[in-house]
């Protein structure tokens, strides 16, 4: 018996000619094995022989309960009288049957790269997870709720903040495993709530809405302020926007001075990056060859306008042993478009729950 700390893998082997990867993202265990994949089950309540082998019959037991155990240890388990446990609450989103509470927030153009924006606002671009605090609860782009901990929510107001959801720079994929869970608990203590905006102050202008932030999120030990500077020009934003990605970062907003907050795409937010980002739908795999042999590829994608292409780099082995599943929403950033209007150079950055493909 053993354990994974959260991010460890295992190598396990088997019958195969390569190990099975056995791994902890996030409290959210699973195996690059097929039994593992196939399940019906949701992924944080799945097992299979080389989790329970690793982690022992009575943890796995516990963590996903009795009918989600292999074929062979259930018979095993029934010999010894136990037939049947709960099995956990599973962290795994759920389509509910009630109509979803969408959040009408504002959400940004790209900047043209020719639009003098001297006098703007800049702040950072997190790779974070996009969060409307509706005064009791967090809800996603798409009406999900994040079930964040009580501690974690403790001193935020009873009035509408946005912000998002963040671990750190290029910890997107980490944050995403933690804020989905429906019992995140003590994991929830690696995330920060960057508030950008309060839209609650309607008619409020920009400056005046992000002077009142810090005052309101004062008693919210997880939550702080996106800090704002101003900009000076062209050669001010090239550098700060140099700065942010040579950190990791994922680029600049802008925002415009004296702007009021607004429902849907406006041109008073504006994000700046030296690539662009987008997302597509994944419709298959490639296999891979060469190093990669045995393991996928690349992904097969359709795009919003139909156009179907293939994203291979970005993806990290761990990912090509357990790959976004068919129908899955993938974010991936690229140069520019050939002619043929195909994404330049795409590179995987990882999955995405809080949006669609229109």
């Amino acid at each position: 018996m053993a354990t994974l700390a959260d991010g460890e893998t295992f190598e396990m082997w088997g019958s195969g000619k390569k190990p099975y990867v056995l791994r902890n993202i996030g409290g959210v265990y699973d195996c690059s094995c097929v039994a593992w994949k196939m399940q019906s089950h949701p992924i944080d309540v799945r097992t299979c022989k080389h989790l329970v082998k690793h982690l022992g019959v009575d943890a796995e037991l516990a963590r996903v309960g009795f009918d989600a155990m292999p074929t062979a240890i259930k018979k095993k388990l029934a010999k010894k009288g136990i037939k049947s446990t709960a099995a956990p609450a599973s962290t795994k989103t759920k389509k509910e049957p009630e109509e979803k509470d969408v959040p009408a927030i504002l959400l940004a153009h790209s900047w043209d790269n020719d639009q003098d924006v001297t006098g703007w606002w800049i702040s950072e671009k997190l790779d974070g997870v996009r969060a409307y605090w509706d005064g009791k609860k967090f809800v996603s782009r798409l009406g999900n709720v994040y079930h964040a901990p009580d501690y974690f929510t403790a001193g935020l107001p009873d009035h509408a903040l946005d912000g998002e959801l963040w671990i750190g720079r290029g910890l997107f994929q980490k944050t995403v495993s933690v804020v989905r869970r429906k019992e995140g608990g003590d994991l929830w203590k690696d995330v920060r709530y960057l508030v950008f905006d309060i839209p609650s102050l309607t008619m409020a202008f920009f400056e005046k809405r992000d002077n009142k932030i810090e005052d309101v999120v004062s008693g919210a030990p997880y939550a702080e302020r996106v800090a704002q500077d101003l900009c000076t020009g062209l050669d001010h934003l090239r550098a700060e926007l140099a700065r942010v990605e040579a950190l990791g970062g994922g680029g600049l907003m802008l925002r415009r001075p004296g702007s009021l907050y607004e429902s849907g795409r406006s041109h008073t937010l504006l994000k700046v990056k030296s690539f662009f980002d987008s997302e597509a739908t994944v419709i298959g795999h490639t296999k891979g060859r060469g190093r990669h042999k045995g393991r996928c590829g690349a992904l097969e994608v359709r795009w919003a306008d139909g156009t179907e292409f293939k994203v291979g780099t970005g993806l990290s082995d761990k990912q090509r042993e357990s790959p976004p599943e068919v129908g899955a929403v993938v974010c991936f950033r690229y140069q520019e478009l050939t002619k043929a209007g195909v994404p330049r150079f795409p590179s995987f950055i990882g999955v995405r729950h809080d949006v669609k493909v229109k």
